[in-house]
């Protein structure tokens, strides 16, 4: 190799970093690394909430491109178990990044659905027990006097939460030891403190870790690059050094493997 061509390693931080982050399509990550999904189905519980004939309004909190909520919706119209398909008369969703908007809006046309950008920590643009449904998968915030307060009285909160200690393995690999307390606003603890605190009623809460593998190391840059969450200040140059031995690690031992944490919370409004 001519001493200038890039390494393998600058080969694969480059691909890592000129993949789009818009949207919630994680099709990319293809043969570069897998994630296990938590055993309940978030999909199709959302698809079967939606579903239910008393069902008339839903919204999707932080809906990122509206995949996964596009999906529940088509299930939910298709039908299952040999019962008739449905969607609500009223569907709407927020998101809060205007390149997310934009994907949103068109997943959402078929199901006459409408999206409007609201960020994650302001006041809800509803009015007061609109909703019979509010879904949210891996919100970036959970605004919970907000989620009360556009609920009907008798309406469900389903959602998929990002639990405390989410991919521990690849964050301390990065940034060092980082412990994780029950004061953490993430703990399943206190996800259910905080839902009644906002008076609704917790009818479920369980927590999984799921496997997550990466087996390049763009796969993790274009990963930390779309999780935001998961190493807050990620730039490669600020950490293409522990990025480099990373690379060393897949390289020996053929991926590098980490461990999500999820929480399934389901809460209704009295």
């Amino acid at each position: 190799m001519d001493s200038d061509s890039p390494s393998r390693f600058d080969e694969l931080i480059a691909e890592g970093e000129a993949v789009p982050v818009e949207g919630w399509d994680f099709s990319w990550f293809a043969g570069r690394a897998t994630e296990e999904r938590p055993s309940w189905g978030y999909s199709a519980l959302a698809a079967e909430r939606i579903a239910d004939p008393m069902v008339g309004s839903v919204v999707d909190l932080q809906t990122g491109g509206g995949e996964v909520f596009a999906g529940a919706l088509a299930a939910a119209s298709a039908g299952t178990d040999g019962r008739s398909g449905r969607i609500p008369p009223t569907v709407w969703a927020t998101e809060g990044w205007p390149p997310n908007l934009a994907i949103a809006r068109r997943n959402l046309e078929l199901f006459r659905g409408e999206a409007v950008l609201v960020e994650e920590r302001a006041r809800l643009p509803f009015t007061d027990g609109l909703f019979d449904l509010v879904l949210s998968r891996h919100p970036a915030f959970n605004n919970w006097p907000e989620i009360a307060r556009v609920l009907a009285p008798g309406g469900t909160y389903l959602s998929q939460q990002v639990a405390a200690g989410s991919n521990r393995e690849l964050y301390e690999f990065l940034m060092g030891p980082h412990p994780v307390g029950e004061n953490d606003e993430r703990s399943l603890a206190n996800l259910v403190r905080s839902a009644r605190a906002a008076g609704l009623t917790v009818i479920d809460a369980v927590q999984e870790a799921t496997r997550v593998e990466f087996f390049d190391v763009g796969a993790v840059v274009h990963f930390l690059r779309k999780v935001l969450w998961t190493v807050p200040d990620f730039t490669v140059e600020r950490y293409r050094a522990r990025l480099e031995e990373l690379h060393r690690v897949i390289e020996a031992e053929g991926s590098f493997v980490c461990h999500s944490q999820r929480v399934l919370l389901e809460a209704r409004r009295g």
